[in-house]
């Protein structure tokens, strides 16, 4: 990975800001379904009610918001939404210790930061380009993506950890401060912003009108909206049940879900790492598409697992897969930031995000409704009926497609 950008004030600051921020929500990922889990006891509709929940805002106010962020400065924004999701999650722990906490404060603090998430990511990915230029995508990108995928390596296996250690509500605490820290970092950016090109008459259907027209009018951001758009939506089914999967019928503890939720993440920082490599080997066009469909056949392994060694073909599809998604992001993420101009970087990252993550909360409402349904491992993907090649015996729990008996 180059380093030019190593000495980069600005962006040393953004990234470090944005790599703790990432290790709080990394954390609070795996530790706000434990907490649905151990302290409320959810169905798996209500947990898919609650994922569904996190990520919403992109289908309300994912259009409108791209506009709202062209008119005003980025990087106080940042601040403004990072401020916002700390109160709203700390708020959690609070009620926890009062023993007052419910599903719907769950359910509305997921809405609400989700809201602010949204505000903030398309801020982030628009404020970027005028940080480091165009020149320094790639770069810039990769290490951001790295520091995702370390967060996303370390951060489930803290939270696991400490869920076991002081309970979900109080280790929540560590989200909300990772918000915190963001807020502080991104204050001390001292890079001057480009101010915003704003309208003589401001007209919001317009300007949400001709962030769409750019979108669907270049061939290839059709072809990228499509192919995220599609990949979220099964991964929002699987994300409704896959906590309810790793406890409730591989049998896991708090600890080693996040622990085995970590190394997958190993993938990730790979992809990071290699992304540029990667990118430069096949071309950045044929990366968007090549990389994922080589990696997607692996997600069948996800489903097989089951207490024991089995648990190690879990770990392994998502390896691929988190490989995989993070070389894809690294390469359409900068091609998307490299064609737009300027003044509707916002505007298109919105429209994109509000398509893209816009199937996300259908996708986990279908799979809380499946796992009603037909069961948690069907959800995840397994087809197969006892008297199939899969080994009798081999489901530690019982799904309706899967007539194979516990084991004892």
């Amino acid at each position: 990975m180059t380093t030019a950008l190593c000495s980069h004030p600005g962006f040393r600051k953004l990234w470090a800001g944005d790599t703790i921020a990432q290790f709080g929500t990394a954390v609070g990922a795996i530790v706000l379904p434990l907490l649905a889990v151990a302290v409320l006891d959810v169905s798996s509709g209500e947990m898919g009610l609650l994922m569904a929940a996190e990520s919403a805002a992109f289908l309300l106010i994912g259009l409108p918001a791209g506009a709202w962020v062209d008119r005003v400065r980025r990087r106080p924004l940042m601040i403004r939404m990072d401020l916002a999701r700390a109160a709203l999650l700390l708020s959690l722990p609070i009620a926890g210790w009062f023993g007052v906490l419910s599903l719907p404060q769950l359910v509305v603090v997921a809405l609400l930061v989700g809201a602010c998430t949204v505000f903030f990511d398309i801020g982030y990915q628009s404020y970027l380009p005028s940080l480091v230029g165009r020149e320094h995508l790639m770069e810039g990108n990769a290490k951001l993506q790295a520091s995702h995928s370390a967060a996303r390596f370390a951060g489930p296996a803290i939270g696991g950890g400490l869920t076991q250690l002081v309970g979900a509500a109080t280790a929540l605490v560590s989200t909300g401060v990772g918000y915190l820290a963001s807020a502080l970092f991104l204050s001390r950016i001292r890079a001057e912003e480009p101010p915003p090109v704003r309208a003589e008459k401001p007209n919001l259907r317009a300007e949400v009108t001709e962030g769409l027209r750019f979108v669907f009018s270049e061939r290839s951001l059709r072809a990228i909206v499509s192919c995220t758009a599609t990949w979220n939506l099964f991964f929002g089914v699987q994300s409704a049940v896959f906590v309810l999967f790793l406890v409730r019928t591989v049998g896991l503890t708090e600890a080693v879900v996040g622990l085995v939720m970590a190394l997958t993440s190993v993938g990730g920082i790979l992809g990071a790492v290699l992304s540029a490599r990667v990118i430069r080997l096949v071309g950045q066009a044929r990366a968007i598409w090549l990389v994922p469909l080589a990696g997607s056949p692996f997600g069948i392994l996800i489903p097989l697992a089951r207490p024991g060694w089995p648990v190690g073909l879990l770990v392994l599809g998502l390896l691929v897969f988190s490989f995989a998604s993070v070389v894809y992001n690294v390469a359409q993420v900068s091609f998307r930031q490299a064609i737009c101009p300027d003044h509707l970087l916002g505007r298109m990252n919105a429209n994109v995000r509000f398509i893209v993550f816009g199937t996300l909360p259908l996708g986990a409402l279908a799979g809380g409704a499946l796992g009603e349904w037909v069961g948690v491992r069907a959800t995840c993907g397994c087809p197969w009926r006892a008297g199939s090649w899969l080994p009798s015996g081999w489901c530690s729990r019982p799904c309706a497609p899967c007539e194979t008996p516990p084991l004892d």
